[in-house]
């Protein structure tokens, strides 16, 4: 009986990862935004902030977006091996900001780093609605 148990339980775990049941993969005609904070394990001051600001940002700011599925975040560590093979197909090499719109599968990269070092630490206000701005052009 044991057996029979053990085969069945695989058989589902197989049938869920097959189907996505599992893990739910974004459907190609599926469109959103998504925030890439990419970062080493040294950071200053003014990539904290970048982080901080972004972060408050997408998850109190525009909450709603994300619990919609519409505004995604992710933080990339550049000294991990995965890190490390996003940041080669973004040839980033440092701290990074990336706002990018997917539809239909496809990727349109808005590299906002500069933007990000020149508002985030000191003027937090304009960098916020610079964010803000960018996301909901991109939603449109």
């Amino acid at each position: 009986m044991k057996p029979y148990l053990l085969f069945t339980l695989v058989g589902l775990l197989s049938l869920c990862s097959a189907t996505g049941i599992a893990q739910k993969q974004p459907a190609p005609t599926e469109s959103y935004v998504e925030v890439l904070y990419f970062h080493g394990k040294q950071r200053c001051a003014t990539c904290k902030a970048i982080e901080k600001e972004t972060r408050e940002v997408v998850f109190t700011e525009l909450a709603e977006r994300v619990a919609r599925g519409e505004l995604r975040f992710r933080e990339v560590d550049l000294s991990t091996p995965e890190g490390e093979k996003l940041a080669d197909q973004y040839r980033v090499t440092w701290s990074s900001l990336y706002v990018n719109l997917w539809k239909e599968g496809r990727e349109t990269r808005n590299d906002m780093t500069r933007f990000g070092f020149q508002y985030a630490r000191n003027q937090s206000d304009v960098f916020r609605k610079g964010l803000i701005e960018k996301i909901e052009q991109l939603l449109k």
